[in-house]
């Protein structure tokens, strides 16, 4: 019994079509298919966040999704959403106010900030916490994190 299956999906605003293994995780198949690391493989249970992309318009843990669900899909990573600019404030922001560090959590957590920033613009520093209390941050110690949310949000406001 072949255990692969053929999905067509749209990743970063390009059509993909591949043939995986049905169990293949979305994370895993954007890194060895699709070729864009940014995303990372953390926990592999979806508490971590590093593995946050962004699928028909909602952040998920692509480490839970298996690629097979992502049929039809129009998936964006890190990659694309730097690319076009998306994030642009919020990563001079992160860049200026030291948010980041080693890096491995930085791409889930840009994922997950701008889509609260799209959600909620005005979201006060507690709710800035809670959304981004299911990405883990082992150096930053977050206050920096929501620090540059704050000024990404105040540029984004004065331009």
């Amino acid at each position: 019994m072949d255990k692969h299956v053929d999905i067509n999906l749209t990743v970063n605003g390009e059509a993909v079509t591949r043939r995986v293994e049905a169990r293949t995780s979305l994370v895993d198949f954007l890194r060895y298919d699709v070729g864009l690391t940014g995303s990372h493989v953390g926990c592999e249970h979806g508490v971590c966040g590093a593995c946050t992309i962004r699928v028909d318009g909602r952040i998920v843990r692509g480490c839970l999704m298996v690629a097979a669900q992502a049929d039809g899909a129009d998936v964006w990573t890190i990659e694309g959403v730097s690319e076009t600019g998306e994030i642009r404030d919020l990563q001079d922001a992160f860049v200026e106010r030291n948010a980041l560090q080693c890096g491995f959590c930085t791409p889930g957590m840009l994922l997950t900030l701008a889509e609260l920033m799209a959600r909620k613009p005005d979201a006060s520093r507690t709710e800035i916490r809670e959304f981004i209390s299911g990405n883990y941050c082992r150096c930053t110690g977050y206050q920096a994190i929501v620090d540059a949310v704050e000024m990404a949000r105040n540029k984004g406001a004065s331009a």
